[in-house]
């Protein structure tokens, strides 16, 4: 199951279209529309041949199937008949067998559009080929009420999916941390058995609630005023913006230091309800604190999928949105609340254990202070302080869990510890060899080792002064040459390509290029505080036949949407309501939107030298030979559409 990208084209998908098959063709269609954004909409041609049969993709030089427009109502076409779905290559020649899409991108002018035609195709079996197979269709586009269509069958499915992915989130690297900090702050225990169980639940329950409320006061607002803009600003603002990251390092290492045993958190009087003597009532104020910390913190992961939910809404959902994000902040809220309940029996066994529960603590506050560090990373990166640069932020890891094995073997004590010395037992030598192998493990990072099971947390290795290799290889002198003016922007504005790529940061300049050159763009929809892509570029970008061709294939633009550096006055933008966009991440963000439909990291889009898409947009996802597959279907698209009729 592919990770952003499936959940993405579930929620953003719009059922409205018509079905029909023909049992006596050797292939048969059905069509759909799908909203893209902006009024842009993309009809989906599902096929299926026959068996033993096959078909022909748009890039086949004398069988591609074409796609006859005749019927067109409040609406027009963008481009031409592209590939969905990934061709197999026989004798030179694009191959469908089976199930395959075609896609059709077109803007609604106004209500009530549709679009009415036929598709032609030729099939062929045992070296014998059809004459063209004509299918006619119209589809409405847009229309919201084709949504219901698709009957709760649909809508089960998108609510099946969105639970999935809310456990999945679990294990995201935003996500992750508040696993250590949720047992640790449910381990003081409460007066009784039912009193646990009931914050527990209240801590799920503020989960819940935080993820939900929000995003559906938002979509309401969104519909009643009908601007969707301010909804991505708000989503990045949190989870890119210096005060919110500044904020949570300050908390991960204040939570830290309590681990330590410096001082216990106690919640200020002021927050406790004068009127309510119970001191449970202050526990429930430190339990929503605790929530939102989670859903505040956990943005720049989850943010994707909220973003998509978003996009949703505003193209004539409504409560789908609202009952997608329930489905998912309950599965997402559900381990938090189960490890809430754990700590209360982990506390009956205090008396029996000894001073076994300190050292989880004090081992988790070394945790603590080293996963912090990523949100200042965050601040970091956005706005070019260059306080952690990787080898910088490499050194604090190392130390810090040097430190922790040496405390595992008990080489270093704190105040809460049991000063009689035992045994080293099987439990903690394992941890120990784990903890110091890890350590090894990061030290050849020091030099430039690409570290990739560390991709998401690390900064990018573009900002490390000492490497001993080029993970890229050499560049492309076509394209250095070509790079020279943007090479000299990007480094006005602190941006650098990753994995030493070149490359440019406008769309303009990339456009232009591949104009020079003849070669299709690949936009890098990116962010410095994002952990998905960083991923993407370590775990598949870094593959040599994915490099190869980067370099020697496309042009690439890298789009940072989360940037705060303020432009040259010139390239600011004023939006219809007055608001001046300053900053490059806000500019870009706009971009993105309008242009590509999208709103979260990381996304990628092919662009032919006109500056329209090739082939849909991809999501994250880190299948290497799927991510071939889509840069190899944007080159074959962007050469068949380049040779001359």
């Amino acid at each position: 199951m592919k990770k952003y990208l499936s959940i993405a084209l579930l929620l953003i998908c719009c059922i409205s279209g018509a079905m029909a098959q023909n049992p006596d063709t050797s292939v048969s269609w059905s069509v759909k529309s799908n909203p893209l954004g902006d009024g842009l909409y993309e009809l989906v041609f599902t096929g299926r041949t026959a068996s033993g049969w096959h078909t022909y993709g748009t890039g086949s030089e004398y069988s591609a199937p074409s796609l006859s427009l005749e019927k067109l109502q409040n609406c027009t076409p963008e481009g031409s008949l592209y590939d969905i779905s990934v061709p197999v290559m026989q004798d030179g020649d694009p191959v469908f067998e089976g199930v395959f899409q075609l896609g059709q991108k077109v803007r609604a002018d106004g209500s009530g559009a549709a679009a009415g035609g036929y598709i032609s195709c030729i099939a062929c079996t045992d070296g014998a080929c059809s004459p063209p197979q004509d299918w006619e269709f119209e589809v409405t586009i847009g229309e919201p009420s084709k949504a219901s269509e698709s009957g709760a069958g649909s809508l089960w499915a998108l609510i099946l999916e969105a639970i999935l992915w809310g456990f999945a989130m679990l294990l995201t690297p935003c996500v992750f941390p508040m696993v250590p900090m949720t047992v640790s702050f449910f381990m003081k225990g409460s007066a009784t058995p039912a009193a646990g169980r009931f914050k527990a639940f209240m801590y799920g329950l503020f989960i819940v609630l935080l993820y939900t409320v929000p995003i559906s006061l938002i979509i309401l607002i969104t519909r009643i005023v009908g601007g969707d803009a301010v909804t991505a600003d708000i989503f990045n603002w949190l989870s890119t913006h210096w005060l919110p990251n500044i904020i949570f390092f300050v908390v991960f290492m204040v939570f830290a230091a309590s681990f330590f045993g410096a001082f216990e958190i106690v919640l200020p009087s002021s927050l406790v309800n004068k009127s309510d003597k119970n001191s449970e009532k202050g526990g429930l104020a430190g339990i929503f604190f605790m929530a939102l910390t989670l859903v505040l913190v956990s943005f720049s992961c989850t943010g994707p999928i909220v973003g998509s939910v978003l996009i949703r809404s505003t193209s004539g959902e409504f409560w789908a949105p609202m009952v997608t994000m329930l489905a998912f902040s309950i599965a997402f809220a559900l381990p938090f609340t189960i490890l809430a309940l754990f700590p209360s029996l982990l506390q009956k066994l205090k008396g029996k254990s000894g001073s076994w529960l300190n050292s989880v603590k004090v081992t988790l506050g070394f945790i603590e202070v080293a996963l912090g560090f990523k949100f200042l990373s965050v601040a970091d990166q956005t706005y070019h302080w260059g306080l952690l640069d990787r080898e910088v932020y490499l050194a604090i890891w190392i130390v810090v869990f040097s430190l922790l094995g040496l405390y595992l073997l008990g080489k270093i004590k704190f105040p809460n510890d049991d000063p009689e010395e035992k045994p080293l037992g099987i439990v903690r030598l394992t941890l120990v060899i784990t903890v110091f192998s890890f350590v090894v493990y990061m030290i050849p990072g020091m030099w430039g080792a690409p570290l990739k099971a560390l991709s998401g947390y690390l900064p990018p290795l573009e900002t490390q002064d000492f490497v001993v290799w080029n993970s890229s290889g050499a560049s492309s002198a076509d394209v250095a040459q070509l790079n020279h003016a943007s090479t000299e922007n990007g480094g006005k504005y602190g941006l650098k390509m990753p994995l030493g790529l070149d490359g440019y940061f406008t769309l303009e300049e990339g456009i232009e290029a591949s104009k020079s050159l003849g070669r299709p763009v690949f936009v890098d929809i990116t962010g410095h505080g994002c952990v998905n892509c960083r991923e993407m570029e370590q775990r598949v970008w870094s593959d040599p036949r994915v490099m190869q061709k980067l370099k020697d294939d496309f042009v690439i633009v890298a789009l940072y949407t989360d940037d705060k550096t303020i432009l040259d006055k010139q390239d600011w933008v004023t939006l219809p309501n007055g608001r001046i966009l300053k900053d490059i991440g806000r500019v870009n963000s706009l971009l993105v939107r309008e242009r590509f439909g999208v709103n979260a990291q990381p996304n990628y889009a092919l662009l032919g030298s006109d500056g329209e898409l090739l082939v849909p947009v991809r999501g994250y996802n880190l299948d290497v030979e799927d991510f071939i597959a889509f840069l190899q279907s944007g080159i074959d698209a962007y050469n068949s559409a380049s040779k001359p009729f």
